[in-house]
């Protein structure tokens, strides 16, 4: 068993070494875990950016990586406490956006300002206990490469959004959605669908007949 199997199955080492890499009650990593930890165990690919006051709450023992070209705009917020942060090459996440992991973007992806990318939920069943008391759980959610988020959506744990697909600003995304696709709504639905056949973009009304990609 290696030491980090051992600290995450024993609870009393769980808790020193969580306490030791950031302080009770936050999210935020300890000055020194950002300064000499994270820039070992965390990969930065060539010419990526991480603006001056994008908050970075990473911690080492989950991965965290952003490929070469890609920029983390001022006030954007990444966590990946609950589970990894991948970042593709040539892909931008937008001023106050929120990644909390799980979650994998692709590459050459557009995240708008103010989006939700939450792979965490919190539970909430056990009636006698405040929900932020009990335990969370977590399902990944992928972001295929070429997509576009719009500002102020949501992206709900577990959802895959498929390559080359519209978010619609707004929306809230319960739902994985298909390659090729624009999506809005609350809850999202898709509204066109690329048509190989026709090489259109079409509504979704006109499609029951034809093949997609």
């Amino acid at each position: 068993m290696s030491i980090v199997q051992k600290i995450k199955t024993d609870a009393r080492l769980k808790s020193l070494a969580l306490y030791l890499l950031m302080p009770r009650n936050q999210a935020k990593p300890r000055w020194w875990v950002r300064q000499f930890m994270n820039p070992f165990y965390h990969q930065k690919g060539n010419d990526a950016v991480f603006r001056p006051k994008a908050r970075l709450d990473v911690l080492p023992f989950n991965p965290f990586s952003v490929g070469k070209s890609s920029v983390i705009e001022d006030y954007a917020v990444i966590n990946n406490g609950m589970g990894p942060v991948h970042i593709g090459s040539n892909t931008f996440v937008g001023l106050f956006d929120v990644v909390i992991g799980p979650v994998t973007i692709g590459d050459h992806v557009i995240i708008a300002q103010h989006v939700v990318i939450s792979g965490l939920n919190h539970g909430y069943e056990q009636i006698g206990i405040p929900i932020k008391d009990q335990t969370c759980t977590t399902s990944e959610i992928i972001v295929e490469d070429e997509c576009w988020i719009g500002a102020n959506a949501v992206i709900t744990a577990g959802v895959r959004i498929g390559r080359h697909s519209v978010v619609a600003g707004g929306s809230v995304v319960t739902k994985d959605v298909p390659p090729y696709s624009v999506v809005g709504g609350n809850p999202a639905k898709v509204l066109k669908q690329y048509n190989s056949e026709t090489a259109q973009w079409e509504k979704t009304q006109a499609l029951h007949k034809t093949a997609l990609f």
